[in-house]
């Protein structure tokens, strides 16, 4: 049985919460401050503390710090009434799961502390086995706890406190260079420079004098001798980004300093030492570029020395969720908008999409959904119509598995969604029977949003005392049960 601990100062909002999560098979329990709930967890370690953030003494987020301190294992969601980006932002940097405003509805509590608890579960079993790896540290900005992931991080640790070479292979908008960074900060060069050169976006007849440097007079407009990228990340990294597009003929210079530490500049006949590791990154396949003359041979298998793959987005669907949250808080910080909210149950529409253009397209997506939201709280109207309307041709099927009842659940408002809550609708249109729709919109607690009933087409469930079957439209102001 999971345990939640609710911490807040105002009693009437504990015995909210309380009632919310009643009847769900929890063993909640209640503090009234930051230091209570410390006392209360030395006695018996909870799977998720659900807090305030304003109360006497300490605050939420300090409780935070000091739960992932001494009780890593532990979730923390805050619950506040004073919204604000600045301590959305404070929250999710002192390790809370999420940072969420009052006031909340039952439904959205339970949805938000089901996904809590499953990802406060998955970080237990990825931390069981004895493995020793930090592997928060240096990586920060990777998010996700996937199994794809971690084997890449999980790598990406142990050889990071190396010299040795580095290819990070994976899609367009996979986080390459955020790997690369990540790698940089826990290696023994930290301290020192990380140099990023995207060798696609330098013109073909500057790429040894941007890379190696050049003298004085060596060409027309070299007013001045120049330090290259090179002797710039001298003793740091050098990230080499989009390798596959290094030119062929320039190749030779590069595999030089690879093997002997040494560049020549342009325009300068004697060759200059240096101390650089190199990461470099493609998502072009350099074995198949060697086959056909467009690579050096001997400067793939120079690279090749520690491949790392960074999974596509459609590889780890399941740490879509996470990733949204993240950032849609921070589109908000980043523009300024204030309480506006995701609602938990639009996260499935993200999450049956392939994304062809990996993170990337799912932060810029993102982006544009916070910016042209229509209210304060996301709707289904407010998604892009590849996400609003499911029609994705290409589903997949994470290949760790997937949440049958969350997918059931999300299917079933999809439809009552597109009937306008009509349920004898909506059953047909999934082939239920409208008892067995009835029972399923129970189980999951699938109720109609203000905005639906007021758009004048939904069915009351009357029948006695449950309230069963009444088909007609509901007068506005009615809220359904």
């Amino acid at each position: 049985m999971k345990e939640i601990l609710i911490v807040d100062d105002m009693r009437q909002n504990r015995e909210l919460i309380r009632e919310s999560l009643n009847n769900l098979g929890y063993r909640l329990f209640e503090a009234e401050n930051a230091n209570d709930a410390m006392r209360m967890m030395q006695i018996s370690a909870v799977d998720l503390v659900i807090s305030d953030v304003r109360m006497p003494g300490r605050s939420g987020i300090e409780l935070v710090r000091q739960m992932r301190s001494e009780h890593p294992d532990t979730t923390v969601v805050l619950i506040t009434a004073f919204s604000s980006v600045g301590g959305a932002v404070d929250a999710m940097r002192a390790g809370a799961y999420d940072y969420v405003t009052r006031p909340v509805t039952p439904g959205d509590l339970r949805c938000l502390v089901k996904c809590a608890l499953e990802a406060g579960a998955r970080g237990k079993e990825n931390s069981a086995g004895g493995d020793a790896l930090d592997l928060k540290y240096g990586f920060e900005d990777m998010l996700g706890q996937s199994r794809a992931l971690r084997q890449t991080l999980q790598q990406a640790a142990k050889v990071a406190p190396t010299n040795a070479t580095l290819l990070i292979q994976g899609e367009t908008g996979t986080g390459k260079e955020l790997l690369a960074r990540g790698i940089h900060a826990r290696s023994n060069r930290s301290a020192k420079p990380f140099v990023t050169v995207n060798c696609g976006a330098i013109p073909r007849d500057l790429i040894e004098a941007t890379l190696f440097g050049h003298v004085r007079g060596s060409f027309t407009g070299a007013v001045m001798d120049r330090r290259g990228k090179v002797e710039c990340a001298n003793r740091g990294t050098l990230f080499l980004d989009e390798i596959g597009e290094f030119p062929l003929d320039s190749q030779a210079k590069l595999l030089r300093l690879l093997q002997q530490g040494e560049i020549e500049k342009v325009g300068e006949p004697s060759s200059t030492r240096v101390d650089v590791r190199i990461v470099a990154a493609t998502h072009r396949c350099l074995h198949t570029m060697v086959e056909n003359g467009a690579f050096r041979e001997d400067l793939y298998y120079r690279l090749n020395v520690v491949p790392l793959k960074l999974p596509a987005l459609r590889e780890r669907i399941e740490d879509v969720p996470e990733l949204v949250r993240f950032l849609f808080k921070r589109s908000c910080s980043k523009h300024g908008l204030r309480g506006v909210v995701l609602p938990e149950h639009l996260l499935s529409r993200f999450m049956a999409y392939s994304w062809p253009g990996n993170i990337r397209e799912l932060e810029n997506t993102v982006e544009r959904i916070a910016l042209l939201a229509g209210g304060p709280e996301i709707a289904l109207t407010d998604l892009p119509e590849f996400l609003g309307d499911g029609s994705d041709p290409n589903l997949i099927l994470p290949p760790n598995g997937i949440n049958l009842d969350s997918l059931q659940r999300h299917l079933l408002h999809r439809a009552l969604e597109r009937c306008k809550w009509n349920q004898s609708q909506a059953a047909r249109l999934l082939g239920l029977s409208r008892k067995t729709l009835i029972y399923r919109i129970r189980k999951y607690q699938l109720w109609p949003t203000r905005g639906a009933l007021q758009s004048g087409a939904c069915e009351m469930i009357t029948e006695g005392k449950d309230q069963l079957v009444l088909d007609k439209e509901v007068p506005e102001g009615t809220i359904c049960p």
